[in-house]
């Protein structure tokens, strides 16, 4: 399969008054054309960060200071403001968490879609119209031709985010990012999102990567997994490799807060760490249960542990490479 996005040693940091904070702390992935990646982690692990780093929307006080992202052949950190404007929406689009801040309350929905696509399409009125509706009816949005000059308040939360993955999908963008895109939704609408998503990647062969905390939101549309913690990627590898035959007690961890046939869980003891001046060594040592004194001392480097499965844990590693 062919790379169509290639994040490499990517780190995005943020300067404040009380030090900096290292939000995305040398990671790399590649994502296939048509491959559905879910990045997980608990809140502040960095997930979203990565995303807003791919589409080049950092803000002061935060900003990229190294790396590459490769995506169709270009690195998008060295285009100008102007070139990376055409991606945006185009050819790499991004589903935000809540659909109520993405849309224009005083301007019409169908509107708003037709916007997205003249910002980058040359198409008349009557085209982008018709392709307006097709669009919504494409997500699910029942008469759309009616509600093409409806208001966003006139919309249900789960309609809302359908209006806001048309607008995506507006320039049959090549990659599409969702950023936790169900959190504020109840279990029904959430179920409906997801089927959509994964309809959406067979109908376009569309690259996705998926933003979530939810292990069961993975077991249902990954292909890949991305486990992310304190900035940094603990673990990576197939969707079987990550929830059959996890390797960093960080992903074992967020599998035992899954609830289970007995309807037990077991919580990771603590919370994230302040990203602000780290504690020397595996940014996960002060939670694990099987911290060595290796672990304390230096960050762990990635092992391989089968095609594709990467871990970034001394445990797994070769006995020798513990002493370094």
């Amino acid at each position: 399969m062919e790379s169509i996005l290639s994040v490499k040693n990517l780190r995005t940091c943020f300067f404040t008054r009380k030090g900096t904070v290292n939000a995305v702390d040398d990671i790399s992935f590649d994502l296939q054309k048509g491959e559905l990646m879910c990045i997980v982690g608990e809140s502040g692990s960095g997930k979203t960060i990565t995303a807003l780093s791919i589409m080049r929307l950092i803000e002061s006080p935060g900003k990229i200071i190294e790396g590459k992202i490769i995506f169709n052949g270009e690195n998008l950190l060295e285009l100008s403001s102007e070139k990376m404007q055409d991606v945006r929406g185009n050819k790499i689009a991004m589903v935000f968490q809540d659909p109520h801040s993405s849309l224009n309350p005083v301007l019409t929905i169908g509107y708003q879609i037709v916007e997205a696509m003249t910002a980058h399409k040359s198409q008349n009125e009557k085209e982008a119209y018709s392709h307006a509706i097709e669009l919504l009816e494409l997500v699910g949005i029942p008469t759309a031709k009616e509600r093409y000059h409806d208001y966003p308040h006139q919309f249900s939360g789960g309609m809302k985010q359908r209006v806001v993955i048309a607008m995506a999908l507006a320039c049959h963008p090549m990659l599409l990012i969702a950023d936790e895109p169900t959190t504020a939704l109840d279990l029904t609408v959430q179920a409906q999102i997801l089927d959509l998503f994964i309809e959406l990647r067979k109908n376009f062969f569309m690259s996705i990567i998926y933003i979530t905390h939810d292990l069961g939101v993975v077991s249902e549309i990954a292909d890949s997994v991305v486990v992310m913690y304190a900035g940094k990627i603990m673990e990576k590898g197939s969707r079987d490799d990550i929830l059959n035959n996890p390797l960093h007690p960080y992903t074992t961890g967020l599998i035992g807060c899954m609830p289970s046939d007995n309807g037990k869980i077991v919580p990771i003891p603590g919370t994230i760490p302040s990203l602000v001046n780290l504690q020397e060594g595996c940014v996960f040592h002060p939670r694990c249960i099987h911290t060595m004194d290796i672990c304390r001392k230096r960050g762990p480097p990635v092992y391989l542990m089968g095609e594709g499965h990467y871990v970034t844990c001394f445990l797994k590693g070769n006995i020798h490479d513990r002493t370094y």
